[in-house]
Protein backbone atom coordinates (compact mmCIF):
# COMPACT_ATOMS: atom_id res chain seq x y z
CA UNK A 1 0.00 0.00 0.00
CA UNK A 2 0.71 3.02 -0.85
CA UNK A 3 0.73 6.14 1.32
CA UNK A 4 0.25 10.05 0.43
CA UNK A 5 0.16 12.54 3.08
CA UNK A 6 -1.39 16.45 1.55
CA UNK A 7 -0.72 18.63 4.69
CA UNK A 8 -2.14 21.71 3.60
CA UNK A 9 -5.21 19.96 2.33
CA UNK A 10 -5.71 17.73 5.66
CA UNK A 11 -5.48 14.61 3.45
CA UNK A 12 -4.59 10.79 3.16
CA UNK A 13 -4.35 9.19 0.72
CA UNK A 14 -3.98 5.17 0.61
CA UNK A 15 -3.29 3.46 -2.70
CA UNK A 16 -4.16 -0.30 -2.08
CA UNK A 17 -2.33 -2.53 -4.85
CA UNK A 18 -2.75 -5.57 -3.54
CA UNK A 19 -5.45 -8.17 -2.86
CA UNK A 20 -7.33 -7.50 0.15
CA UNK A 21 -8.25 -10.91 1.43
CA UNK A 22 -7.42 -12.44 4.91
CA UNK A 23 -3.52 -12.95 4.20
CA UNK A 24 -3.12 -9.41 3.30
CA UNK A 25 -5.58 -7.48 5.97
CA UNK A 26 -3.65 -7.52 9.07
CA UNK A 27 -0.47 -5.51 7.50
CA UNK A 28 -3.21 -2.88 5.72
CA UNK A 29 -4.97 -2.67 8.39
CA UNK A 30 -1.92 -1.69 10.79
CA UNK A 31 -0.54 0.74 8.41
CA UNK A 32 -3.72 2.84 7.65
CA UNK A 33 -4.39 2.57 11.56
CA UNK A 34 -0.69 4.03 12.23
CA UNK A 35 -1.02 6.80 9.85
CA UNK A 36 -4.78 7.82 10.30
CA UNK A 37 -3.42 8.08 14.43
CA UNK A 38 -0.20 9.90 13.44
CA UNK A 39 -1.95 12.63 10.96
CA UNK A 40 -5.81 12.73 12.14
CA UNK A 41 -6.59 14.19 8.47
CA UNK A 42 -9.79 15.95 7.51
CA UNK A 43 -10.68 13.46 4.30
CA UNK A 44 -9.01 9.95 3.89
CA UNK A 45 -9.64 8.31 0.59
CA UNK A 46 -8.69 5.01 -0.38
CA UNK A 47 -7.68 4.23 -3.75
CA UNK A 48 -8.22 0.76 -4.94
CA UNK A 49 -7.46 1.07 -8.49
CA UNK A 50 -4.60 -1.54 -8.14
CA UNK A 51 -6.97 -4.15 -6.23
CA UNK A 52 -8.50 -6.67 -8.56
CA UNK A 53 -10.09 -9.24 -5.79
CA UNK A 54 -11.29 -8.87 -2.18
CA UNK A 55 -13.15 -10.89 0.45
CA UNK A 56 -14.65 -9.97 3.52
CA UNK A 57 -11.27 -9.40 5.39
CA UNK A 58 -11.67 -6.10 3.30
CA UNK A 59 -15.17 -4.91 3.96
CA UNK A 60 -13.93 -4.92 7.54
CA UNK A 61 -11.03 -3.29 6.75
CA UNK A 62 -12.61 -0.16 5.08
CA UNK A 63 -15.87 -0.41 7.32
CA UNK A 64 -13.44 -0.34 10.64
CA UNK A 65 -11.24 2.88 9.45
CA UNK A 66 -14.74 4.02 8.56
CA UNK A 67 -15.53 4.25 12.55
CA UNK A 68 -11.82 5.52 13.31
CA UNK A 69 -12.09 8.72 10.97
CA UNK A 70 -15.82 9.48 12.01
CA UNK A 71 -14.10 9.46 15.98
CA UNK A 72 -11.84 12.59 14.04
CA UNK A 73 -14.83 13.98 12.47
CA UNK A 74 -13.24 13.04 9.31
CA UNK A 75 -14.94 11.95 5.43
CA UNK A 76 -13.82 8.61 4.40
CA UNK A 77 -14.03 8.35 -0.10
CA UNK A 78 -13.17 5.14 -2.33
CA UNK A 79 -12.09 5.93 -5.53
CA UNK A 80 -11.22 3.98 -8.49
CA UNK A 81 -13.11 0.68 -7.73
CA UNK A 82 -14.10 -1.86 -10.33
CA UNK A 83 -17.29 -3.10 -11.34
CA UNK A 84 -16.69 -6.41 -9.45
CA UNK A 85 -15.73 -5.01 -6.23
CA UNK A 86 -17.89 -2.01 -6.46
CA UNK A 87 -20.79 -4.81 -6.55
CA UNK A 88 -19.56 -6.31 -3.14
CA UNK A 89 -19.72 -2.49 -1.48
CA UNK A 90 -23.27 -2.35 -2.77
CA UNK A 91 -23.89 -5.71 -1.32
CA UNK A 92 -22.55 -5.18 2.00
CA UNK A 93 -24.41 -2.01 2.14
CA UNK A 94 -20.82 -0.08 2.21
CA UNK A 95 -21.95 2.41 -0.93
CA UNK A 96 -24.78 3.84 1.67
CA UNK A 97 -22.53 5.18 4.07
CA UNK A 98 -19.27 5.45 2.02
CA UNK A 99 -18.97 7.70 -1.10
CA UNK A 100 -17.58 5.36 -3.78
CA UNK A 101 -16.87 7.74 -6.79
CA UNK A 102 -14.74 7.02 -10.20
CA UNK A 103 -12.85 10.13 -9.67
CA UNK A 104 -9.34 10.90 -9.87
CA UNK A 105 -6.66 11.69 -6.89
CA UNK A 106 -6.59 15.30 -8.13
CA UNK A 107 -10.55 15.51 -8.64
CA UNK A 108 -10.57 14.80 -4.82
CA UNK A 109 -7.85 17.68 -4.53
CA UNK A 110 -10.07 19.92 -5.80
CA UNK A 111 -13.09 19.39 -4.37
CA UNK A 112 -11.68 19.70 -0.78
CA UNK A 113 -9.64 22.77 -1.82
CA UNK A 114 -13.49 23.70 -2.67
CA UNK A 115 -14.93 22.54 0.59
CA UNK A 116 -11.99 24.61 3.10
Amino acid sequence: MIVKHFIEDKLLVFEVIEEIDHHQVEKIRDRADYEIQRLMPKKVVFDFKGVRFMDSAGIGFILGRYKTINVYGGKVEIINVNEKIKRIFNMAGISKIIEIKDDSLNDNLNSLKQIS
